[in-house]
């Protein structure tokens, strides 16, 4: 059975059972500050289990794209080593929120895999909670019963809490939860050890496939548990494993989820994949290093599909590190260096846009990010390998220091296990504890700085129903009906307040959140200072807590604040029109940030954006504002009806069955976001840079209204002193054109003064070299700028045998040094000029670097000149 088919028959069948099919949430999360990615099937569902919104339908059904690379569920150094774990993957999910419960998730389980997938019941173990008596949770009886009237006593096996209760996190809904593990052993194996014995202890052939999960309680801060109001059921199988199953293979890479691809890394690598080999041996190094570029090709291309770019942080950084990881084992294991994890997406793209279509309508984006990627790293490898040849013989002994591999790793990107693997093939080794305890000391930094405390919600008004009614008012009365105290080490203490009836835009969309405060009718006043949503609950953040907690008060937006925001955000459609129009239909937006004070566009575009097209542009949107088009909203329209009228849905984002239209002239987006009532309101549009910032990713920023205003009278001001600068003339353009022929002229006669200057220097300094060691030595302080000092430093190495220069300078009022060291003395002696300067930065109280044979660092010390000069002698 194909996976394709598979995946359909599971769909089909929980239809059957009334369940509504829903698509797959991104697996990029924007709108949880708890997590960075979908982990789980249940994480689009999480408004529901929490009670804080309600389905359409209380029986959905869907395949969701999971993604497990960091926090609590990690499974990245796993991936390739063995046959089962990934990165990222599908959940195959049937819900229930508040209708059918255990007996009908289990019968309708066992139902599928053994009548309709025709599983062999004998080979099928299932799992239920045995209780645990330090919080006096009672074995899952019920599940018990159900289950032995359809499996044998001896094939339920009683799991602990670790197994068998599953939880969202450290607070909310949770509870037991049964497994279902299927046996794929040979019949000899069986018969050595009991399927029922290899439950949960990592087998590769006794594994879970299917997870039913029985929402019974709600965790609290103080790790008590309360009793849900309603019960619901969340059930994740692994699409992979279940592949694996009904294919008869003992792989998931076995499956034809994965062969396609593997079929193509051999094709384009000439490596020959062996599924037998153990991961210890020279084949299965290769055959471990394919199941990872496989793997994390998939979790990549999937990312970027839905917006994720790499980057150097959050999400972005998770991503990169992914695509690294795959990099270094083609570079590593199957000597490929140069970019070809890009040529993959073809396959990937034929072989799963039928499921997913992202993929095939991104997919020249997601070749080139991918592509642009791999030559980046592949320089940093370049880079990073010279680095290393550097530390390793500048080591005395056959021990390399531990902090040395760390800084490798944590400042220039090198990876730990390529390093250990050069190191080894030279007879070197590391001080790997060493390393793993500055890797530690790294980790507790970051977890630290992003730690949250959040206390348990406080009830106000219970069953209360909240509603946004910011789109007509700016302000509205208001009563407090939950709230909560948090605690982060970014923010310091902070509470969090949901109101019955908000006027405050949460952040989404790219638009930044509302700003303002609340009132009462005694005058107290307390302020939000940030407005965002989690699991479909607005949040106002404040300092302090309103002293009148129950009475009504009156909720105010910062106005101002707000009515720039909305010019800033109709701004953005008016751009993306544009941008469409001048460049293309190929331009599709991938991400934006609405500020009150400007705004940032990120699009796609395969090429540097011209001047004259972004004067066009300019005058496009400004065009816009001029006719004074109207604000046209619909705010509650079919998803299906707003695309047939034109309307524009980004990739990445979650779209209900109804949605917000906004429209202004041609103009249509889907978007939930404040805009202006008329264009004319924005008042004028300025482009204020164009850039990269991925390959086939631009970036435009831009100001409006009274930014705009600012910015031109900023301009003319400006205009004016240079005007009394250039004493009033009647064409300060020529004037400034004749000021710069002038400069140049006398740059010239500079820099040939210097050039005698240091020419007449060079010969004295000759007199003045020091041999020590066998080493021509000299550090010597001169009047010289950095290029004459440089030129100074390589004219006197071409004739000097030897060499070792130290110089520094007073360069404008800041401390200059530059180390010179003739390229054998690097090779023979291991000495290292950037290493040189870094260290002897710290007296000049500076820093910088360069070329083992050259290289500068600068600082604000010039007292520490001499002393650096003088400590430099210890170097030889």
């Amino acid at each position: 059975m194909k996976s394709q088919d598979i995946r359909n028959q599971f769909l089909a069948f929980f239809e059957s059972k009334k369940h509504s099919i829903v698509p797959s949430a991104p697996m990029v999360i924007k709108d949880d500050p708890t997590l960075m990615f979908t982990n789980a099937g249940m994480n689009q569902f999480k408004e529901y289990f929490l009670g804080n919104g309600i389905p359409k339908n209380n029986r959905l059904t869907d395949t969701q794209k999971c993604l497990r690379v960091s926090g609590k569920h990690n499974d990245l150094e796993e991936v390739g080593m063995d046959t089962y774990h990934h990165t990222m993957f599908e959940m195959l999910g049937n819900w229930s929120f508040g209708d059918y419960f255990k007996k009908e998730a289990i019968e309708w389980a066992w139902e599928l895999l053994t009548e309709v997938y025709g599983i062999d019941k004998n080979i099928l173990y299932v799992s239920v909670f045995e209780g645990a008596k330090d919080e006096n949770l009672e074995m899952d009886q019920e599940a018990y019963d159900l289950w032995k009237k359809i499996v044998p006593e001896d094939r339920i096996i009683m799991g602990n809490k670790n197994d068998n209760f599953w939880e969202m996190g450290d607070q909310g809904p949770c509870g037991p939860c049964s497994e279902i593990h299927v046996d794929l052993r040979s019949e000899e194996e069986k018969a050595k050890i009991p399927g029922r014995d290899l439950v949960n202890q990592d087998d590769p052939l006794v594994v879970e496939i299917w997870n039913l999960v029985f929402m019974q309680f709600n965790r609290k801060a103080d790790s008590s548990l309360e009793k849900l109001p309603a019960q619901h059921v969340d059930t994740g199988m692994g699409f992979e494993r279940l592949c694996m199953a009904l294919q008869g293979v003992k792989s998931n890479y076995d499956t034809d989820v994965f062969t396609p691809l593997i079929r193509e890394i051999e094709t384009i690598t000439n490596a020959t994949y062996d599924k037998d080999s153990l991961p210890t041996d020279e084949n299965g190094k290769v055959s471990v290093a394919i199941r990872v570029i496989a793997d994390h090709l998939r979790a990549v291309s999937f990312s970027i599909a839905d917006g994720q770019l790499p980057s150097n942080t959050g999400a972005g950084y998770v991503i990169r590190r992914i695509l690294r990881r795959a990099i270094r084992y083609g570079f590593t294991f199957l000597n490929i260096k140069e970019p070809f994890i890009y040529k993959l997406v073809d396959t990937l793209s034929s072989q799963m846009s039928g499921a997913f279509p992202e993929l095939k309508s991104q997919k020249n984006l997601i070749i080139n990010v991918i592509k642009e990627e791999e030559n980046s790293f592949l320089r940093t490898l370049d880079q990073g390998l010279v680095l290393l040849d550097n530390v390793v013989k500048g080591t005395k002994g056959k021990v390399v220091s531990g902090e040395k591999v760390f800084e490798l790793y944590d400042t220039f990107g090198f990876p730990e296990d390529l390093t250990a693997l050069i190191l080894s093939e030279q007879g070197y080794e590391y001080e790997e504890e060493v390393f793993k305890t500055e890797l530690q000391k790294q980790k507790d930094r970051s977890r630290a700085a992003s730690e949250v405390k959040a206390g348990d919600w406080e009830i106000l008004i219970p069953n209360a129903e909240e509603e946004f009614i910011g789109y007509d008012h700016t302000s509205g009365e208001a009563r407090i009906s939950r709230y909560r105290k948090v605690d982060s080490k970014k923010d310091g203490e902070l509470y969090q307040l949901v109101l019955d009836k908000t006027p405050f835009y949460p952040e989404g969309g790219g638009q930044v959140g509302d700003k303002g405060y609340l009132e009462v009718a005694n005058g107290d006043v307390v302020y939000i200072v940030d407005t965002k949503k989690e699991n479909n609950l607005i949040i106002h953040f404040t300092k302090t807590l309103p002293k009148h907690i129950n009475e009504t008060h009156k909720a105010v937006v910062d106005v101002k604040q707000r009515s720039r925001t909305a010019s800033n955000h109709t701004a953005t459609h008016l751009l993306h029109q544009a941008l469409r129009t001048i460049l293309g239909t190929h331009v599709e937006q991938k991400g934006s940030m609405v500020h009150s004070g400007n705004l940032r566009f990120d699009f796609s575009h395969f090429s540097k954006v011209s001047s004259d097209e972004l004067q066009q542009v300019e005058d496009f949107v400004n065009a816009r504002i001029r006719e004074a088009l109207p604000l046209e909203e619909k705010r509650s329209i079919s998803y299906d009806q707003a695309i047939a009228e034109g309307a524009i849905a980004l990739f990445g984002e979650k779209y209900g069955d109804d949605v917000r239209a906004i429209r202004f002239g041609e103009s249509m987006e889907l978007c939930g976001g404040i805009h202006v009532q008329n264009t004319s309101d924005i008042w004028h549009f300025k482009i204020t840079s164009e850039s990269a910032v991925a390959a086939g990713i631009r970036r435009v920023e831009a100001i409006t209204s009274d930014a705009a205003k600012d910015y031109f009278t900023n301009q003319s001001e400006a205009f004016s002193e240079v005007k009394v600068i250039l004493k009033n003339p009647k064409d300060p353009i020529k004037a400034i054109t004749t000021l710069q022929d002038e400069n140049a002229n006398l740059k010239k006669q500079i820099e040939a003064l210097l050039k005698d200057k240091a020419k007449n220097l060079k010969g004295d300094l000759k007199s003045e070299f020091e041999e020590i060691n066998g080493i021509q030595f000299l550090s010597k302080k001169v009047d010289l700028d950095p290029a004459g000092i440089k030129d100074l430093s390589f004219e006197l190495g071409g004739e000097i045998k030897n060499a070792f220069m130290i110089f520094g300078a007073d360069n404008n009022g800041k401390a200059l040094l530059s180390c010179y060291i003739s390229k054998n003395l690097v090779e023979e002696k291991g000495l290292n000029a950037g290493q040189v300067v870094r260290e002897l930065g710290k007296y000049i109280q500076g820093g910088g670097g360069g070329q083992p044979f050259f290289a500068t660092a600068g600082g604000k010390n010039l007292a520490g000149i001499e002393e650096a000069l003088e400590k430099a002698k210890q170097y030889v």
